[in-house]
């Protein structure tokens, strides 16, 4: 695909872009959690039915597709995902969130779009509204998918189960972006391992409950937790080697209800990020062994608990497919705004599509943070104090020039892997 066709493909952006930052704002406003993205789903297959897509809604209960035929050649896929965080919002934002759900344990929880789904569903839009206008300069068949429950890791699995394939064919690429708190106009590619394995783990510790003020007749899994969530620090300080990478990390303890009673039972969450198999395994297992070894000695009456609540796997790039979209992204965006991607312990589902479809696959990152203070930040070593991460409450894209980057990006490496239009 020449550099012609692509910018031939891209006239028209800038009549685009206000209508995409219309959307963005309003999918911003209203974010929905996993699996529970009724209204996201409506507007966005609206926008592909309008594009002229032949639209497939409720795939896994509220992911969408869009099919888009234009003749013979490849069949390229491009994925957003669409679900939100229980966050609250404390952007400050005009169009900030104010949106409430119902998280998976019932409770009643603010909501935001603290990972950038928002803009991801916005660059998806633009780019398909861009191919679709612009069939003359390419062919094959084009899968738009805006997939639900990233967040918990099991939207693209359950998509792929529920017919995804079915009803738009088999891929021959899949592709999709991540925008992350780097430069805003940067775009970021690395072949091989991009991103972390994760292991989400329940640990319940059974102990013998009572009178605060006789804790001798107990076994207080209070002091048990805290044993257990010291110890478990260790894995990676003094098991893992310094030249292989893990975070273990206790993100939540709840035991027991009030200041004069010993709990009979504690309960930790407890998230396992790793890039390879091999050290995955030394985790879990020392996981488990730490977790028995303090509860015997403790002398718990009962063995603890160990359930698994969540698996997301390695995001693996193809070599060879990411290596040539690096060279496109070069010549569109310049060496200067096109980088090498450092390894990220963020995690995601989006392998699972390729994985399923037995086909490459490239995730790429593109920045959405205001360069000079980025930039500044990084050079005062103050870059994870100032600029806020995904999953933030401060969390939130600076909207240009991230939007325009985002669909330039999706653009540009779709043209690559479609084929190129049939000569009259």
């Amino acid at each position: 695909m020449t550099s012609a066709q692509r910018a031939g493909v891209l006239d028209g952006l800038d009549d685009l872009l206000p209508e995409l930052e219309s959307l963005y704002r309003d999918l911003h406003s209203h974010p929905e959690l996993s699996f529970a993205e009724h209204r996201t789903a409506g507007v966005l297959a609206d926008l592909l039915a309008e594009a002229g897509y032949t639209v497939h809604s409720g795939i896994a209960g509220t992911g969408v597709l869009g099919v888009l035929r234009n003749g013979p050649g490849p069949v390229v896929m491009l994925r957003a995902d669409i679900d939100a965080l229980p966050v609250e919002e404390k952007t400050g934002l005009d169009y900030a969130s104010r949106a409430r759900g119902i998280d998976p344990g019932g409770a009643d929880v603010a909501v935001m779009h603290a990972c950038g789904h928002d803009m991801h569903a916005a660059w998806l839009t633009g780019a398909a509204r861009l191919l679709a206008g612009h069939r003359q300069q390419w062919s094959g068949t084009l899968l738009a998918v805006f997939q639900p429950a990233e967040e918990v890791g099991e939207g693209a699995a359950a998509m792929v189960r529920d017919g995804l394939f079915d009803h738009g064919g088999r891929p021959d690429v899949v592709l999709g972006q991540h925008v992350v708190p780097g430069p805003a106009g940067w775009v970021l590619t690395r072949p091989g391992v991009l991103m972390a394995a994760t292991d989400a783990l329940r640990i319940t510790l059974h102990g013998r409950g009572g009178h605060g003020s006789r804790p001798e007749t107990t076994v207080d899994p209070a002091v048990l937790a805290s044993s257990v969530v010291l110890r478990l620090q260790t894995i990676v300080s003094r098991e893992i080697a310094a030249t292989e990478s893990a975070v273990v990390t206790v993100g939540s303890m709840h035991v027991g209800t009030t200041h004069n009673v010993i709990a009979d039972s504690a309960v930790l969450e407890v998230n396992i990020r790793t890039f390879d198999e091999h050290v995955r395994a030394r985790v879990l297992a020392a996981v488990e062994r730490i977790v028995h070894g303090e509860a015997a000695a403790a002398g718990c009456p009962q063995p603890p608990e160990i359930t698994s609540i969540g698996r997301f796997p390695v995001t693996t790039n193809d070599e060879a497919a990411t290596e040539e979209i690096t060279d496109v992204f070069r010549e569109h965006f310049g060496a200067q705004r096109s980088f090498e991607a450092p390894l990220v312990t963020g995690s995601e589902d989006f392998g699972s599509f390729a994985e399923a479809a037995g086909v490459p696959s490239v995730y790429w990152l593109v920045g959405g943070a205001d360069e000079e203070t980025v930039l500044t930040a990084m050079a005062e070593g103050r870059f994870e104090r100032d600029v806020p991460s995904n999953h933030s409450p401060l969390f939130a894209p600076t909207t240009h020039p991230t939007l325009r980057t985002g669909v330039e990006a999706l653009v540009v490496a779709a043209l690559h892997r479609l084929g190129s239009p049939a000569v009259g």
